[in-house]
């Protein structure tokens, strides 16, 4: 148990490494992954039960005794993630089912990586998992809409089938995983330090069924989609960051704002795509996976290095010196 905890801890820090060097070895050799495509539903609904092991009670507290961050948040994610990828969409002209699939990432809730990134990002980690949290539980109905608003020009959406996927996919899952948490309490502490390994193993094995699958689309839209999912996720990291500011929240709130924001459950994305419209679909959240990944971490890194106590204290001084001025 020992060493795989040292394996688990050595994977979670490697992650985006990872998932580019199984995606290149996918893409190299698809015919020996092109099946991994039809366990993606399951897989995801694995790593949404080990989110459900790991939430308690007070991973929404926040919502009843600090509730505007959390509104703040949840506003970035459902209003600036969609707006920005139908907007990138529209300005560079993709292709309709690129498109449907940017915008698809920009509908989904925030991903668990995310809470990692705010921990070494020195922010405010009970805000992110709150934010992830109450986000996931609103997918079922916030990203099927998203996508009839933003997306129902490119193809065709049915918010009623999507809103049971989700249901079965993602909250399913987590109230399995709240059960078992609450009532085989000891499984649960035997288990919770494998859970970033299966959560790594599980994402990696949908990337590369994606991957594999789309090797030709990959190659002819490929540096199309990246572009896309480029601008996307710093929109999104950035606007994300700035409207925490906007309204005077912390800087650790700032933080976990940003990168909340900015990184989707791209796993839900994959699932939703290959489940309801053509694999091209599911490119996006794909590239995601990856890109993600590694846009947090060096955020995070960056920001990890600095106090966010003396950057509250260096923006209150800027605040009273341009009132005095």
């Amino acid at each position: 148990m020992e060493t795989l905890s040292r394996i688990s801890s050595w994977a979670g820090k490697y992650f985006a490494l990872i998932i580019i060097v199984f995606s290149i070895v996918a893409f190299m050799l698809p015919e020996f992954f092109v099946g991994f495509g039809a366990y993606v539903t399951i897989l995801l609904g694995v790593v949404m039960f080990g989110m459900g092991l790991t939430l308690k009670a007070a991973d929404f507290k926040l919502v009843l005794t600090k509730p505007i961050p959390v509104l703040i948040g949840l506003g970035a994610q459902f209003i600036i993630m969609p707006t920005t990828a139908f907007l990138i969409a529209y300005l560079l002209n993709l292709p309709a089912e690129i498109a449907a699939g940017l915008v698809l990432l920009g509908s989904v809730p925030g991903g668990t990586a995310s809470n990692v990134m705010v921990f070494l990002a020195k922010g405010n980690v009970p805000l992110s998992i709150t934010m992830t949290s109450v986000s996931t539980l609103l997918a079922p109905v916030m990203t099927p809409l998203l996508l009839l608003i933003f997306a129902g020009e490119w193809m065709p959406i049915d918010p009623v089938s999507m809103f049971m996927s989700i249901i079965q996919v993602i909250i399913i899952p987590i109230l399995l995983g709240l059960l078992v948490n609450r009532y085989l309490p000891r499984v649960t502490e035997k288990g919770v330090s494998l859970l970033p390994l299966i959560s790594i193993v599980a994402i990696t094995i949908i990337v590369m069924g994606v991957v594999a699958g789309n090797r030709d689309n990959i190659a002819t839209a490929g540096i199309l989609v990246f572009v896309s999912v480029l601008l996307h996720n710093g929109f999104g990291l950035f606007l994300g960051y700035y409207a925490a500011k906007l309204f005077k929240l912390p800087i650790q709130d700032q933080r976990a704002v940003s990168i909340e924001t900015g990184m989707q459950n791209s796993g839900l994305g994959v699932a939703l795509a290959s489940a309801h419209f053509t694999p091209l679909v599911a490119l996006p959240s794909a590239f995601a996976s990856a890109w993600q990944l590694i846009t947090g971490t060096v955020l995070a890194s960056r920001w990890g290095k600095k106090n966010p106590e003396n950057d509250q204290e260096q923006a209150t001084a800027e605040q009273l010196i341009d009132s005095k001025s």
